[in-house]
């Protein structure tokens, strides 16, 4: 990548290692810092316990103080909802589980494989699909990659390989070019998909060093990220965005579909406005997984159709993305169309 392509964009802010260490884990010191009564937020220690508040202090400032509803603190904030039981919400919604091959490699659609590079993430989002996974013994990363590796090789038809989580942008430059080394090694690997919300929750990660590693090889580069709703990208972000679309990486957007954050046709036009607006074109829409511990997000699926409808009616069709949920045992996403 020629050296004039390349933006200083570590002065934005500390360092993205030292912003992580710094990440709030404490659901009263975050009620604190935003000046908000603990006694409306019952039990909010023990969901913690289960799976842990983490978010970036810069994703805080998105927050709006004093708001209990605020989009962002919702999908983030620790909540007695969570210790409620389902028996239609499991802890493998998705079966990862019974897709893997190789410890930490998903096989579930045809020509592309998953990685899970890793455990961990900037921020822990409440919803998140796999809150219950069981890390410890299924990343690929445990081997030096490499039994997912000989697997990749030995199946000539994966033509793509996903880096997935945890987020994949939390390993170090040096583990990441590691591994895009060893994929661009294998003829029949042409792209390489990178599943990451860092871009806007911690986006002083996206440092001209990242950026020469991800494009330091001869594969295809795509980025799918994470954003919810537009408060999520502020002039930071989009700096960040902006240079990683600069360097040549295709930018896509997936959003879940969450009560009480964006389950309105106005928010979810915003946000695909404000994500083209960035060099991000919309990709899907997400259904909840039914993953325990989130069915207080639950949007149903009538409900869906028709805030894809009125999104029609308020985007071009460039701006629209594509409403799926994922059914385990399935050979892709499921689209839900309009009635």
């Amino acid at each position: 990548m020629p050296k004039s392509t390349l933006y200083q964009l570590n002065s934005l802010k500390a360092d993205w290692q030292q912003q992580l260490s710094q990440a709030i884990t404490d659901p009263l010191e975050l009620l604190n810092l935003l000046d908000l009564d603990a006694t409306d937020f019952p039990l909010i220690q023990q969901a913690s316990e289960s799976f842990q508040l983490k978010l970036p202090r810069a994703y805080v400032d998105k927050i709006e103080p004093g708001n209990p509803d605020d989009p962002l603190l919702k999908q983030v904030m620790a909540t007695a909802a969570e210790l409620d039981t389902d028996e239609n919400y499991c802890a493998d919604p998705v079966g990862d589980l019974q897709s893997m091959p190789v410890p930490g490699l998903l096989h579930k659609y045809h020509g592309r494989v998953l990685l899970i590079t890793t455990g961990a993430c900037a921020i822990h989002c409440r919803y998140c699909f796999r809150r219950h996974f069981p890390y410890s013994d299924n990343h690929s990363a445990k081997n030096q990659w490499q039994e997912s590796i000989t697997y990749i090789d030995q199946n000539t038809d994966v033509s793509e390989v996903i880096l997935s989580g945890g987020d994949p942008l939390i390993l170090s430059d040096s583990k990441l070019q590691q591994l895009i080394d060893q994929l661009n090694s294998i003829d029949h690997v042409t792209t390489l998909r990178i599943h990451s919300r860092i871009p806007v929750t911690l986006p002083s990660r996206i440092t001209d060093q990242l950026i020469t590693t991800l494009t330091s090889s001869n594969l295809q580069i795509c980025m799918v990220i994470h954003a919810n709703h537009s408060n999520e990208i502020g002039d930071e972000e989009q700096t960040a965005l902006r240079h990683l679309n600069q360097a040549g990486i295709t930018l896509l957007n997936q959003s879940v579909l969450l009560r009480g954050v964006n389950d309105c046709s106005v928010i979810l036009s915003n946000l695909s406005h404000r994500l083209f607006e960035s060099k991000v074109l919309p990709y899907y829409l997400h259904m909840l997984d039914p993953v325990q511990g989130a069915s207080h997000f639950r949007v149903n699926e009538k409900q869906a159709v028709k805030l894809l409808k009125d999104l029609r009616n308020k985007l071009p069709g460039y701006l629209v993305p594509c409403l799926v949920k994922e059914t385990a045992g399935e050979k892709s996403k499921l689209p839900l169309f309009e009635l």
